[in-house]
């Protein structure tokens, strides 16, 4: 997934938001680590809460520098940051 075009690094967070595996330096891998597993975390609770037999299954954030693609599960969290295209 590092080679597509545009990836700028691949996050993989345990359930307790500590990252695993990272193509990103260590300053920024434990940022957004923390900031997305309590966000993934809250974001679940809300869609539980709206209805409790549905699940979030992913998260996309897209602002002018980055674009964040989150994809939640029960023990990790798969995290992929590229630029946007427009």
């Amino acid at each position: 997934m590092h080679t597509h075009e545009g990836v700028v690094g691949i996050i993989v967070i345990n359930s307790e938001g500590i990252p695993i595996k990272s193509t990103l330096d260590n300053t920024i891998t434990v940022q957004y680590a923390g900031l997305i597993s309590s966000l993934a975390e809250k974001s679940r609770s809300v869609v539980r809460d709206l209805d409790p037999s549905n699940d979030l299954l992913f998260i996309r954030i897209r602002s002018k520098k980055h674009e964040i693609m989150v994809a939640p599960d029960k023990e990790f969290i798969l995290l992929v940051v590229q630029t946007p295209v427009d």
